[in-house]
């Protein structure tokens, strides 16, 4: 043994005072003790500090869990190492006598959390685990005690999307875009082409919907990252060449999402055909798996119904959905005076994680631009 200190000096807390060597039979001297650690007075030989590269025990603290400074064996150097990185310490696993944690344990769990894959929100929503969010159980009501009840149970639609919107609305930062379009050309123009329909007989009736996807799928054109996914891995940005637009149907057992493909491929007359075939077979239940797969935006218009403005949920994998609320009169100024406008409500909501509201407020002025002026649609 040897002293390190004379007589007189001043130590502080954690400070190595003596070094002590012990030597077992047949052993090499064992490693000296570290300071943050000193070893106790014993026959038994200091445990050697763990190498950088040991993992720890699997199971890891979330974001946010306060150090535990309880049941554990650790210097006060130790402990306030491990606050300072904010470890808890009943995490790591000790290499030291008894399971006494060293500072090179603390120092090797961290390097081993830094080295993991960090957990993103895509990686959690590709996962269906909810983000890691920690959402404490709804309290069990007896409503019976209140009045007389009825429990009816849910579609198989509501059981099926009920989970999926709040996956998305959970791990989707979600901001809402609000905008209005002057429709008032394209209403002429829409109801022009129905009555020539009627008197042809035709078997198509073009509806307003038919002119939001046309018009849709023109803005994404200029504005592809809207017409993207995140990769599973939250890494990039999957760009597709694709315009499928989902639309939201209401149906007596709930909503579903149809898709319609190649949208900015297909004229007016076509789209119209086949928006009605999909609104029926929806309502009848009569969709496939494959007819709701594969949409790069989707449009929910409640315009039949009413309101002015709601918040769509994003419907995950794509990265904003259109919500069409009731058109009504408002007057308009046009510079010199005020005239009546069939305005339109529109509502954008979008994944902030990739696309910011400069980018959506450019969006929804093109979209709106477009609907005002049919003629860009053709163009």
């Amino acid at each position: 043994m040897s002293l390190t200190v004379k007589v007189g000096d001043k130590v502080s807390q954690g400070s190595v005072i003596a070094t002590i060597e012990t030597v077992s039979a047949g052993s090499a001297p064992a490693p000296v003790a570290q300071a943050a650690a000193p070893a106790p007075v014993s026959a038994a030989p200091v445990a050697a500090p763990a190498p950088a590269s040991r993992p720890p025990v699997p199971h890891h603290p979330s974001a946010g869990t306060p150090v535990s400074t309880g049941a554990v064996h650790a210097s006060p150097a130790v402990r306030r190492l491990a606050r300072e990185f904010g470890v808890d310490l009943t995490q790591v696993t000790g290499s030291g006598r008894k399971g006494r944690i060293m500072k090179e344990d603390v120092q090797a769990y961290v390097k081993y959390e830094l080295s993991r894959p960090k957990a993103t929100a895509a990686t959690s929503v590709a996962a269906g685990n909810g983000g890691g969010l920690q959402v404490i159980a709804a309290p069990k009501v007896d409503f019976s005690k209140f009045g007389e009840v009825e429990e009816i149970p849910l579609s198989r639609i509501q059981k099926i999307s009920g989970p999926n919107l709040h996956r998305n609305w959970v791990t989707i930062p979600h901001v809402t875009q609000f905008d209005e379009a002057d429709i008032t050309e394209m209403e002429e123009f829409r109801k022009q082409q129905n009555d020539a329909a009627a008197k042809k007989k035709a078997d198509y009736k073009i509806t307003p919907l038919v002119f939001m996807m046309k018009a849709v799928a023109k803005t994404l054109q200029q504005f592809p990252v809207f017409n993207s996914s995140l990769s599973s891995d939250g890494e990039s940005l999957i760009q597709k060449k694709y315009f499928h637009i989902g639309v939201a149907v209401d149906t007596p057992n709930g909503l579903v999402v149809p898709v319609v493909r190649d949208v900015d491929k297909k004229g007016i007359i076509e789209l119209s055909r086949e928006l009605a075939d999909i609104s029926i077979r929806a309502r009848d239940g009569k969709l496939k798996s494959a007819d709701m797969q594969g949409s790069c935006f989707t449009i929910s218009s409640l315009g039949g119904i009413g309101g002015t403005a709601f918040t769509p949920i994003v419907n995950y994998p794509d990265v904003a959905i259109l919500g069409v609320s009731k058109s009504e009169i408002k007057p308009k100024w046009n510079g010199k005076e005020f005239e009546p406008k069939l305005m339109l409500p529109l509502s954008l909501s979008y994944d902030h994680r990739v696309i910011d509201g400069a980018m959506a407020a450019r969006f929804s002025v093109t979209l709106s631009g477009i609907l005002s002026d049919i003629r860009t649609l053709i163009l």
